[in-house]
């Protein structure tokens, strides 16, 4: 599904709402959920699931071509966890 797909299904749920006002909506729930998660926060949208910021340390790693060591510097990545929900949802 893309955003485009999302924003017609906001149009059509809410009568007809103009295509500027659902992007809006649209734009600003990914805008805020980027920031948050980008501050440290957790983030829970009920029968969806959540997303978290997760560190992971600095490690060593290899260079498959040559089996050189590399030096892999620490990140910060996303964990999604999805609800019961969504996951009996996918398994039918």
């Amino acid at each position: 599904m893309k955003r485009s797909d999302i924003i017609r299904s906001i149009q059509v749920k809410f009568n007809n709402m103009r295509g500027t006002d659902a992007a809006a909506i649209v734009d600003t729930i990914s805008d805020n959920m980027a920031e948050a998660v980008a501050a440290g926060n957790r983030i829970e949208v009920r029968g969806f699931g959540t997303f978290q910021p997760r560190k992971r340390a600095t490690k060593v790693g290899y260079n498959p071509s040559t089996g050189q060591p590399m030096y892999l510097p620490a990140s910060t990545t996303i964990l999604f966890k999805p609800s019961r929900e969504l996951t009996k949802k996918m398994n039918g």
